[in-house]
């Protein structure tokens, strides 16, 4: 039998209750399709459509202004599907390209006067593998020369290894969705601690994203919010925020985004950490070309 699309998105989110402030950033969301005009990898798992005007139709129930959209391996590297949401846009929405360690200057060069603004690079063991860590290193100073970022997304056993070497590249250093750790095995766990000493560099930063899929307890996601919490806490002006819609490859229950909006008055409990969190870091990080 032939797999059916499968929608890894809530068809009926929630309005938050928490009011985002003017100028808020969600700066990790994805695009899918539409699958007959951009070609999708024959090894990806069969998705529904996510296309960008749902994403923008998202946005704009819950308040969002400014978005980073990162491409998909699903679209393997072929980066048009995230160049054509950003230019519907007009500038108000950025991206993050999926490239090969070899891409040519004139080809990043190319990208950032379409609004890329970094690349990232998978260490997961459910991804594709686009790189070494090594090719991803060589690459990092031509990353430098168009003042990009280095987003990486690793398994949590991997970040003490990793992590003092990505530390030292010349370019920022953003880490996906707190490193994927697993909330169950709390807030001493190795790999946590061991992202928190990657953190204590002033060339790294975090997503506070993917609290749905670090929880074992699920909604209302207390047991992972405490991880965010204490990176915001702890870095303030190195954390970002995102959603991660539509949610790929989720194995809990669909996220109601309104309900992951909401969490935000947990993870930053201040005006001022919420401030820096959804306007100020972003807007460093994405416009500024942020520097260590």
């Amino acid at each position: 039998m032939k797999d059916e699309p499968q929608a890894t998105y809530h068809s009926r989110p929630s309005k938050p209750k928490f009011v985002l402030p003017s100028g808020a950033w969600y700066s990790h969301s994805h695009v899918f399709g539409p699958k007959a005009i951009y070609p999708v990898d024959p090894s990806w798992p069969v998705r529904a459509d996510a296309p960008r005007e749902m994403l923008f139709a998202l946005h704009a129930m819950l308040g969002i202004e400014r978005c980073v959209i990162v491409h998909s391996a699903m679209h393997g590297l072929d980066n048009r599907v995230v160049e054509d949401a950003l230019a519907a846009k007009g500038g108000a929405y950025l991206g993050v390209a999926l490239l090969a360690p070899d891409v040519s200057s004139a080809e990043l060069k190319r990208l950032d006067a379409l609004g890329f603004r970094g690349v990232r690079y998978n260490f997961m063991w459910h991804l594709k593998k686009e790189a070494t860590l090594d090719e991803v290193l060589a690459l990092a100073p031509r990353l430098a020369d168009v003042g990009w970022h280095l987003q990486i997304h690793v398994e949590s056993e991997m970040i003490a290894e990793v992590g003092p070497r990505l530390a030292a590249a010349p370019v920022p250093i953003v880490v996906d969705h707190m490193g994927r750790i697993d909330a169950s095995a709390g807030i001493d766990q190795a790999p946590f601690a061991a992202l928190m000493r990657m953190m204590e560099s002033r060339n790294v930063w975090c997503k506070v994203s993917g609290c749905d899929r670090i929880t074992r307890t699920g909604p209302p996601y207390a047991d992972a919010a405490v991880f965010a919490a204490k990176l915001v806490a702890a870095y303030s002006d190195r954390v970002v925020w995102g959603l991660d819609w539509p949610h790929p490859n989720h194995q809990g229950p669909i996220p109601d985004d309104g309900e992951l909006v909401d969490l935000i008055a947990k993870i930053a409990p201040t005006n001022e950490a919420m401030t820096k969190l959804m306007v100020t870091n972003p807007t460093r990080l994405y416009e500024g070309r942020a520097r260590s």
